[in-house]
């Protein structure tokens, strides 16, 4: 990837692990069964643009724009999305491994985790109101001062939530995710 700017292109298998690609844009490229793990993404921009089936563990994103990325089926272990650029920040995730990674203080209203791991991810101070968490794996995430209101939990599981420092008004969860949301005051619940 020699160019600076690549339109409306499909990249597929580039292997790129621990490599740079760096202050690069991309509009409307699709990457398919692409190995980015460790790559440096620093400053490139990516609008309207879809991984799927990729590594992308442990890239470095600082300055990263991500404006409408869409992510199926990737592996993205340990990243950290708060090194983005906030300008026209847009995600949606689809049965992807997250874990690890830390969304802290990002904008994410209606953002689509939908059959995503995300096991011991940061949501501190993460806005993701009306955020779609269907069938989601939430082991350990951690949400604090996180904005959650009018986010769907009905089908997540293993999620710890309090509700005391994280407003979430109009948040919907099923009776099984009760148990989410008061842990913290050590109540058993039987919901035979």
């Amino acid at each position: 990837m020699n160019d600076l700017l690549y339109i409306d292109q499909t990249f597929e298998h580039y292997q790129g692990q621990n490599g740079r690609i760096a202050n690069k844009e991309f509009d409307g490229c699709h990457f398919v069964n692409c190995q980015f793990s460790g790559c440096d993404f620093s400053g490139s921009i990516f609008t309207d643009c879809t991984f799927t089936e990729c590594n992308l563990s442990m890239a470095q994103l600082a300055g990263v724009q991500l404006a409408s990325a869409v992510f199926k089926n990737c592996k993205m272990l340990g990243l950290r999305f708060e090194a983005c650029s906030d300008f026209l920040f847009a995600v949606a995730f689809d049965h992807c491994a997250l874990d690890f990674s830390s969304f802290a203080r990002k904008k994410m209203p209606k953002t689509s985790f939908a059959g995503c791991s995300l096991k011991e991810v940061s949501f501190i101070e993460t806005d993701l109101s009306q955020a779609d968490f269907d069938h989601a794996d939430l082991t350990l995430a951690v949400f604090n001062q996180t904005q959650l209101a009018g986010a769907d939990f009905t089908t997540a599981r293993n999620f710890t939530i309090d509700p005391q420092y994280n407003p979430m008004k109009k948040a919907r969860f099923s009776s099984h995710g009760l148990i989410g949301l008061l842990s913290q005051y050590d109540i058993k619940l039987d919901l035979s």
